[in-house]
């Protein structure tokens, strides 16, 4: 019998000073951040939260954090991501104490107990290992996340013209741009279910900068979007296409990539040397038209999926 416990939290600690250190060991390990934003965003109150906490005795002590499994609500169910101390990671994943499945386990649980639904375990810059693991915890493969690079500035041009754009407007561009957001994302599960409160949190963050947030209108009304983000805390300075939406009905124009292509621009200009984005695998369009500008695969993120009925 396993000598861990979890523990189901509703609302993100007062004092988090032991989950931070957590997910900062996890990022030193993985060179990567261990959360995707929404649950960061989450783990400060700028969201719904729902946690699960795994603690077990080492020789750190009795009742030490030893893992982390966020879940966030979505239209469907729930996403999963779980975060394991690298202290404390099996040599083999899935033994019968394995801090991952025993995170798993109780993530499928606590969702069964809240009526059930799809739950979606997201699992970064996943290994056919990882793949393994997914199914034998019960999960099918569902969506492969492409992270894409490229080296900035990009010698490709926009052989239809500069697209003309300006920035977005706090307090004025809200209601029209989720508007066209929830159009362009009909069919995605978390991107397509933004609202106004979604939208404030990211607002309402350091990195936050207007200006790189922009916007292409015809006749008074916004037909797409290129949203930027810079990320300043690594070796050198990555400019992230962070959403980047064409209203359906403006498509078949050309937009994407003239968008695209502005976005690079404006990083390169803010002093981005690598430009960055993400992309469904599946989205043969769109992965084209980012490797005709000279994006390359960096790593690729997958999601499993599994149905769970109410229990």
């Amino acid at each position: 019998m396993s000598a861990h416990s979890i523990e189901v939290l509703e609302a993100p600690p007062p004092d988090a000073v032991e989950l931070q250190a957590l997910l900062d060991a996890a990022h030193r390990s993985d060179d990567h951040q261990p959360l995707g934003e929404q649950k960061r965003l989450a783990l400060r109150g700028k969201g719904p939260f729902l946690a699960l906490l795994l603690r077990g005795p080492t020789p750190d002590g009795p009742d030490t954090l030893v893992g982390l499994a966020l879940l966030a609500p979505a239209s469907d169910g729930f996403g999963l991501e779980v975060v394991v101390h690298p202290a404390h990671r099996a040599t083999h994943l899935l033994g019968e104490d394995d801090p991952r499945r025993l995170l798993v386990a109780a993530a499928r649980r606590e969702v069964q107990r809240r009526g059930g639904g799809i739950l979606r375990y997201w699992v970064a810059q996943a290994t056919p290992e990882d793949d393994a693991a997914a199914r034998s915890l019960g999960f099918d493969p569902e969506r492969e996340l492409l992270q894409l690079r490229v080296d900035l500035p990009i010698a490709a041009t926009d052989e239809l013209g500069a697209l003309p754009v300006r920035a977005f407007v706090p307090g004025i561009d809200e209601a029209a741009w989720l508007a066209v957001n929830a159009r362009a994302f009909a069919d995605h599960p978390e991107q397509g279910a933004w609202d106004e409160a979604t939208l404030a949190a990211r607002e309402s963050e350091a990195w936050f900068d207007p200006t790189g947030f922009l916007i292409a209108e015809e006749d008074g009304r916004i037909i797409g979007s290129c949203w930027t983000k810079v990320h300043r805390d690594g070796a050198s300075v990555v400019g992230e296409i962070y959403v980047i939406s064409v209203d359906p009905r403006s498509q078949r124009r050309g937009l994407g990539r003239r968008l695209t292509v502005a976005g690079l621009d404006w990083l390169a200009r803010a002093g981005a040397q690598t430009g960055m984005l993400y992309v469904d695998a599946a989205n043969g369009a769109a992965v084209a038209l980012y490797r005709s500008l000279g994006f390359r695969v960096d790593h690729a993120d997958r999601s499993y999926v599994a149905r769970l009925e109410p229990r």
